[in-house]
């Protein structure tokens, strides 16, 4: 049984203050990662940042995201920099600064969060019309993401659940590796990964016929059985396949078990619950 790569989910963010610097850092510095998943969205500038939530002031298990308030798209960048992450020393860093940090050791997985804008079709496969008039919206945010991911040396690898988002991407810079995320919809992120000609799809981790999770909400999807087999449709078409938001040592291993390629994880040390490897760090 091949081990699947652990992908730190915001930089391991059931352990550190989410998508932060230091959570990064921390993240690529353990032996297990193999890469770091991030998100990002514009600046009121343009500039991407590394944050998820539209808002600075949502809230993480009652706490606030940061000290400020307001959209980010609508928020200097100085206010961004400087707003403090869950009550830490943490702030909101741009995706320049992450990828400066992280070692080339260790790939990137940047989701493609927002352009900028209250109008998104998340999951969904969109009309011709409606994906000219997203695209439109999201081609300058993909030109300056592009530009910071140019410069770093390592893996990357795309990800959205928005097909204005991917579609943009594939225009642009088809050399790079684009994997769809998925929602409720498996047969729309199946279609959208077919399309662009996707490198990977990032179903949740409900999604996988034969595991038990399946029969548990999650992330849109019932807990109904699907209809398809989302996994063997995905290999047997030469896609990669990562499976979002792993939260315990039990869901990691039926995952393991059922042949997914990649782990997207809230926690180190899942795969490795019965040693210590998860506290080695890098040399």
């Amino acid at each position: 049984m091949n081990d699947p790569a652990i992908i730190a989910h915001r930089g391991f963010a059931g352990v550190a203050p989410e998508n932060t610097l230091g959570a990064m850092e921390a993240a690529a510095a353990l032996e297990e990662t193999g890469m770091l998943e991030l998100d990002v969205q514009p600046a009121a500038d343009g500039t991407p940042v590394v944050f998820h939530d539209d808002r600075l002031e949502g809230r993480r298990d009652g706490r606030p995201m940061t000290d400020e308030t307001g959209l980010i798209w609508e928020t200097p960048l100085e206010s961004i920099q400087s707003a403090q992450v869950l009550g830490t020393d943490q702030t909101v860093p741009t995706l320049e600064a992450v990828l400066a940090a992280v070692p080339a050791s260790v790939g990137v997985n940047v989701e493609l969060k927002n352009p900028g804008t209250s109008t998104l079709f998340p999951g969904q496969s969109i009309d011709d019309e409606t994906l000219t008039q997203q695209r439109s919206k999201w081609d300058p945010f993909v030109e300056r993401v592009l530009e910071d991911c140019d410069e770093f040396d390592g893996e990357v690898l795309f990800s959205s659940f928005c097909e204005a988002a991917i579609a943009s991407l594939h225009r642009k810079a088809p050399h790079y590796a684009v994997g769809t995320l998925v929602w409720d919809d498996l047969e729309a992120g199946l279609e959208i990964a077919r399309r662009y000609d996707c490198a990977a799809i990032h179903p949740p981790r409900n999604a996988i016929l034969g595991v038990d999770m399946v029969t548990t909400a999650y992330a849109g999807l019932d807990g109904s059985e699907p209809a398809i087999d989302i996994l063997e449709i995905a290999h047997e078409e030469g896609r990669t396949v990562n499976v979002w938001t792993v939260e315990t040592w039990c869901q990691f291993e039926a995952l393991r078990a059922a042949g997914v390629d990649g782990i997207i994880a809230e926690y180190p040390g899942l795969g490795s619950w019965a040693s210590s490897s998860y506290s080695r760090v890098r040399p």
